[in-house]
């Protein structure tokens, strides 16, 4: 018997059916066709400009940025990261796919609760993949976790040549006529051998710390980019909420890229690398492209149908996971638990601790409508 919305009983009518005639919707495009071009354009100068800001700051020196405004720039993005994974993924993603669903109440989605199924399984697999990262740089660069500070060079160590001047400066010292020239000459022999393996050590250093960072990174970016290709379709879509919908998510992309150029902008990236540029870029346009995508399938997609549901819970649920964990391992945990490097100034600490907190609280605020 065909579900009549118009005559229910509901001490025998099916849960499943109720709920999805609720949820269910039709396409919501109301006009305003120039407004929505409009969007395409500004999401695109302002969100790429608020991404490539935090990578310029800190690449560019003449441009003489001064250090709280970066600050500010890279723990605000890491405030806006997180709240992200918790406000703007995961509650969607219980809304589209979750036990009180209608997806979630029907079929087999009503077997098992999938929304943090999913979650947890991308959280695994990228903790998985950033461990095997780290693994691989300790097994190719010679690294052992008790010695943290290992100096390499073609199998030579600073500390080898400086402990073999100082045995060439014990068997030589008592010399005083004989031979000073030579020794001199050794000398700075060794100093340069010191110089260049000391020089060769730091170029591993950073290409280590590259190779550690790029991974995490690259998940991370990934993670977002799946979030603003659905944001952009439902805006080229929306109905009535359009007027409010669109200067929320000038702010939101605006944040999120915040938080990716300031997550990029510590990565170790070699001199003239073109990298951080096209990962800025890619960012800045996938929400432009997605709005436009959405324009053209304006009068046909239905963002809250059983199928757009489905992909959007399920890619939300994803980039929750990657969200969460960077969030609060390669952000906090690294940036202020466990970085051997971090300030010891208490002022700049507070500095950095509240705009952390900014971030995550103005981002959750967004969330009120977007």
């Amino acid at each position: 018997m065909a579900f009549d919305p118009h005559n229910v009983d509901l001490t025998t009518a099916d849960a499943a059916e109720v709920v999805c005639y609720l949820d269910a919707s039709t396409n919501e495009y109301n006009g305003q066709l120039g407004a929505r071009v409009s969007s395409i354009f500004v999401i695109l100068i302002i969100s790429s400009a608020a991404t490539f800001f935090p990578v310029l700051a800190k690449r560019v020196p003449r441009l003489r940025i001064p250090l709280y405004v970066y600050l500010f720039a890279k723990y605000f993005g890491a405030g806006v990261i997180i709240a992200t994974a918790f406000i703007h993924l995961l509650d969607p993603a219980y809304s589209e796919i979750g036990g009180d669903s209608c997806v979630g109440r029907t079929g087999h989605w009503a077997d098992y609760s999938w929304c943090p199924a999913i979650v947890l399984t991308s959280l695994m697999i990228v903790f998985l993949m950033d461990f095997g990262a780290e693994r691989w740089v300790e097994v190719k660069y010679g690294i052992c976790r008790e010695d943290p500070e290992p100096i390499m060079a073609s199998g030579v160590d600073v500390q080898r040549v400086s402990s073999r001047q100082s045995r060439r400066d014990l068997e030589h010292g008592h010399d005083h006529g004989h031979g000073l020239a030579a020794d001199k000459d050794q000398d700075k022999k060794m100093q340069k051998e010191i110089e260049s393996q000391s020089q060769l050590s730091d170029e591993l250093s950073i290409e280590r710390s590259f190779k550690q960072q790029i991974a995490a990174f690259l998940i991370l970016e990934f993670g977002v980019i799946f979030h603003s290709v659905i944001i952009g379709l439902n805006l080229g879509v929306a109905g009535e909420e359009f007027a409010t919908l669109y200067p929320v998510l000038v702010f939101h992309q605006s944040f999120e890229g915040l938080g990716i150029g300031a997550r990029m902008s510590s990565i170790p990236f070699k001199k003239g690398s073109w990298l951080p540029w096209a990962l800025c870029t890619a960012y800045g346009l996938t929400t432009p492209i997605s709005i436009a995508i959405g324009l053209g399938v304006r009068t046909t997609y239905n963002s809250g149908s059983f199928t757009a549901n489905i992909i959007s819970g399920v890619l939300d649920s994803v980039s929750a996971g990657i969200l969460i964990y960077t969030g609060l391992v390669e952000l906090l945990a690294r940036d202020f638990l466990f970085d051997p490097h971090r300030t010891q100034d208490d002022k700049r600490l507070t500095f950095m601790v509240l705009s952390l907190l900014l971030g995550a609280g103005i981002m959750a605020l967004l969330g009120k409508w977007a």
